[in-house]
This record gives structure tokens, sequence and C-alpha cells, in this order.
């Protein structure tokens, strides 16, 4: 039994956690996404993550004794860097007009536009 509860332990490293501050409960929030239903909380960040690594310990037990699949940790699964995506013919027009007015390539431009809005999404969720 201690060496499984180990196993699970070294296991909940490789989970990668996102944590932010909410207002409603007043406590830092930590979730597994890869673990549906993991959450923990705690009164500062490096407690949420500490309770969310208690919170993968007891999900991945209770999901092996019941049988369930468990699922790879997103940090593992491959990323190329390159994907393809399909978009209506109008908003390509757009961006590969708003490319040119900013003298960049269409990549460049949708890289920089994701970027802009990854980080304006982590700035709000650690504002709560």
């Amino acid at each position: 039994m201690a060496r499984a509860k180990t196993k699970a332990r070294l296991e909940a490293l490789r989970y990668p956690i996102e944590v932010w501050w909410s207002e409603e409960d007043q406590a830092y929030l930590a979730e597994v996404y890869d673990l549906p239903g993991c959450m923990a909380d705690g009164r500062t960040e490096e407690s949420a993550i500490a309770a969310a690594h208690e919170a993968i310990v007891l999900w991945l037990e209770v999901a092996r004794a019941e049988g369930r699949v468990i699922p790879r940790p997103s940090t593992e699964q491959h990323a190329s860097g390159k994907f393809n995506v399909r978009l209506p013919v109008s908003l390509h027009r757009r961006l590969q007009q708003m490319a040119r007015r900013e003298r960049v390539s269409l990549n460049q431009l949708v890289l920089s536009l994701l970027a802009e809005r990854e980080a304006a999404r982590r700035s709000s969720r650690r504002r709560g």
C-alpha cells in the first residue's frame, strides 16, 4: 500500500496545475484540468498547489480502485508547434489585411494575437 501511495505521489508531480485567486471563495483555487473534477484550494498559492497534489493522489487512487482509465498528463503529449486551422474566408482575408498593415507574415500575426490573448487570460485569472 505504501509503495502504491509513493507511486501515486510521484505521478501527481507530472500533472500540470493551474492556480488563480477567487474573490468569491477568498482563496487560491488549483485545478488539474487533465483529471476531471480534480481541484483544491488554499490560503496561499503554495498551499493550494500542495493541496492539489494531495487531490491528484486521491483522484488516482479512486480511479484505479474503480478501474477507470487514467489520462496521461498533458505535459507528456507531443506538440510539434504546428497545426492547421480552417476558418471562414472573410476572417482569413481580414487577418491577411492586418498582417500587411503590420508588415508581418500571417503566421507572425496569428502567433502574436494568440500570445496576447493567453497573457490577458492568465492576467484576468490571477486577478479573479
